[in-house]
């Protein structure tokens, strides 16, 4: 007896002693042709396991190797960015900076606003509201204001904020708690805190008046202003507003497109918004007072107009200067406020603003007055801060 031994087959083969070679070779081969197809299965089985467990192998390394290669490029580029965020100065807007590109708009998104007030000394109080004089830093100047808190208790959330700033007044001829005082009474009685600010060269504030149109410096102080009191622990600070008067109208809309998250901002009488306004309707001032020929602030003015001329809607420059080319954005409510008689400010200033403001999404307002003039006098005084107490309060609270 003969046995032949697979995997899977056991053939037993019984030769007699007497069988003929022929019929052994049959056997031999009926067992041959049942073996090899069965090898020739096994192994291409194991073949396919093979190519399988390679292309496996494959796809595992590049994975591997991808994910490395991508967390590489991540790190230098993190590395990339945190490198130049370091060395890149606050005041420097762009790697490749241009003469007076603190006037433009983008240089004022791009650049930070950081301060805290400084010491609170009371001066007043009444059942509403407590009076302090403060002060901030402003890009190394000590800027001192007028800061109005409310009395009672805080919301949660702490107090809704404006930031006040004041028109165009004589620098000699300003006084921080005389000025606008009835505003601010206004204001802080309905329950805002109120930081009326007196823009560097004004009061005791350092620094040399810059003027509203034709330097940055006023903005840079609002926002400044704006971020000193979010730093602060009685004030929202997601409710921060921002009021201003005549010139200050120019400076607030202009700090709005820099910081487009401004939740809102009040205009009473304001001028100069696309720059081309100011030369079609101008501004009637008697009591301007320009600065000395030889004064920093001047002399740097008319570098700039050497520079890039009078101002240009077509200028590469000049365009990036008007805040009305900068209205996509911004998420802010705007309130227009003018009086018909206003003989300083031309009413169309408020209204060709106002048709701009209707072709986008923001949310705005203009509110026309029969009489009151440029500062807002009479009954058109209370009408108006009614209309602007409501207004904050909207966007505010």
């Amino acid at each position: 007896m003969l046995e032949i031994r697979n995997h899977n087959t056991l053939i037993v083969v019984i030769i007699a002693k007497k069988s003929s070679r022929k019929r052994f070779s049959l056997l031999l081969g009926f067992s041959a042709c049942t073996i090899l197809p069965m090898f020739l299965l096994k192994f291409s089985i194991m073949k396919k396991k093979l190519l399988l467990l390679a292309g496996i192998l494959i796809i595992i390394n590049l994975f591997v190797f991808g994910a490395y290669y991508f967390s590489t490029y991540k790190s230098k580029q993190s590395s990339s960015v945190d490198v130049s965020l370091k060395e890149r100065p606050n005041r420097k807007a762009s790697p490749t900076p241009f003469p007076f590109q603190e006037m433009t708009i983008p240089y004022l998104r791009l650049r930070t606003y950081q301060s805290s007030l400084g010491e609170m000394r009371q001066v007043s109080q009444n059942g509403n509201y407590t009076s302090y004089l403060t002060n901030y830093d402003s890009d190394g100047l000590k800027v001192y204001g007028q800061l109005a808190v409310p009395s009672g208790e805080k919301p949660k959330a702490g107090w809704p904020a404006i930031v006040f700033v004041h028109g165009y007044i004589p620098p000699k001829n300003y006084q921080t708690l005389e000025n606008y005082s009835a505003y601010v009474d206004y204001l802080a009685n309905n329950n805002f805190v109120v930081f009326k600010i007196d823009l560097r060269g004004h009061g005791n504030s350092e620094g040399e008046p810059g003027g509203g149109y034709y330097s940055a410096d006023y903005i840079i102080d609002t926002l400044n202003a704006r971020a000193a009191l979010q730093t602060s622990d009685f004030v929202n600070p997601d409710a921060v507003g921002l009021w201003g008067h005549s010139m200050a109208g120019n400076v607030i809309a202009r700090a709005l497109a820099a910081q487009p998250e401004i939740p809102a901002i009040v205009i009473w009488a304001g001028a100069v918004y696309t720059y081309e306004d100011f030369s079609e309707f101008s501004i009637e001032d008697n009591s301007y007072q320009p600065p000395p020929s030889d004064s920093p602030s001047r002399k740097r003015r008319n570098e700039m107009f050497e520079k890039y001329g009078q101002f240009d809607p077509n200028s590469d420059f000049w365009k990036q200067v008007p805040m009305t080319n900068y209205l996509d954005g911004i998420k802010g409510a705007i309130s227009l406020n003018h009086a018909l008689d206003d003989a300083v400010v031309d009413i169309r200033y408020s209204r060709n603003l106002n048709s701009l403001l209707d072709k986008t999404l923001i949310g705005h307002e203009l509110n026309e007055y029969v009489s009151g003039g440029h500062n807002f006098t009479g009954g058109t005084f209370n009408q108006t801060m009614q209309k602007t107490v409501e207004f904050f309060k909207k966007h505010l609270e």
